[in-house]
């Protein structure tokens, strides 16, 4: 059996990519493939609990070292019980984030630099996505996406936070253009989810028939 592919997608706050998420895992169970939809923080029962812990606005005291950690935990959980064995199966993982949002999240917005590099590599022992969709909007269109009653603890952060956060993704989109795609997340949902579709269909030639 041909071991399946990995599909992460990443993108600032209010970029869409949960929409994208959903709509990419219709679009390929209608066309006749196994896929599984993960999410991060959570995809787990103890990914979900971390996630409570990490997104409850009450926690404002949470050190930012802490942080990185708990998502890292939730992370390793997630690799070892949803995405290492459906990929093993021959399964297509589409998860809602990965381990680039911890680098542009704590490495630029919280200042933590490379050491989330070497945190995630123990986190995921080698597990990496085949392609990365990014989708691309500036922090002040993507924050005003977000109704204010909805806000989590990190999409409550500074605006300069979430511009550092921004200006992580675009270094990561440079560093690695063989992996992540970039797309403007600017335009309509129809007209974004055709751009992943085209783009997944040249990475599937070969490999599958879509």
């Amino acid at each position: 059996m041909d071991r399946g592919l990995f599909i992460s997608l990443e993108g600032p706050d209010g970029s869409g990519k949960s929409t994208q998420a959903k709509l990419l895992m219709a679009f390929l169970s209608d066309a006749g493939y196994r896929a599984v939809l993960t999410r991060e923080p959570g995809g787990t029962a103890i990914g979900e609990r971390i996630r409570d812990l990490l997104l409850d606005k009450k926690h404002s005291e949470m050190d930012s070292r802490a942080e990185a950690l708990l998502y890292a935990a939730a992370r390793a959980q997630l690799v070892t019980e949803v995405i290492e064995p459906a990929l093993d199966r021959g399964e297509i993982v589409i998860c809602d984030r990965f381990v680039d949002s911890s680098t542009a999240y704590q490495g630029y917005g919280r200042k933590l630099g490379g050491s989330i590099g070497i945190l995630n590599e123990f986190a995921v022992a080698g597990c990496m996505p085949d392609i990365t969709f990014l989708f691309i909007i500036d922090p002040e269109t993507g924050k005003s996406r977000i109704r204010a009653a909805n806000m989590d603890r990190l999409e409550c952060e500074r605006t300069e936070f979430h511009e550092d956060v921004y200006r992580g993704y675009r270094e990561l989109e440079k560093l690695y253009p063989g992996r992540i795609a970039g797309i403007d997340a600017s335009g309509g949902i129809d007209e974004i989810q055709s751009k992943v579709r085209e783009r997944l269909k040249e990475i599937l030639k070969g490999r599958h028939d879509v």
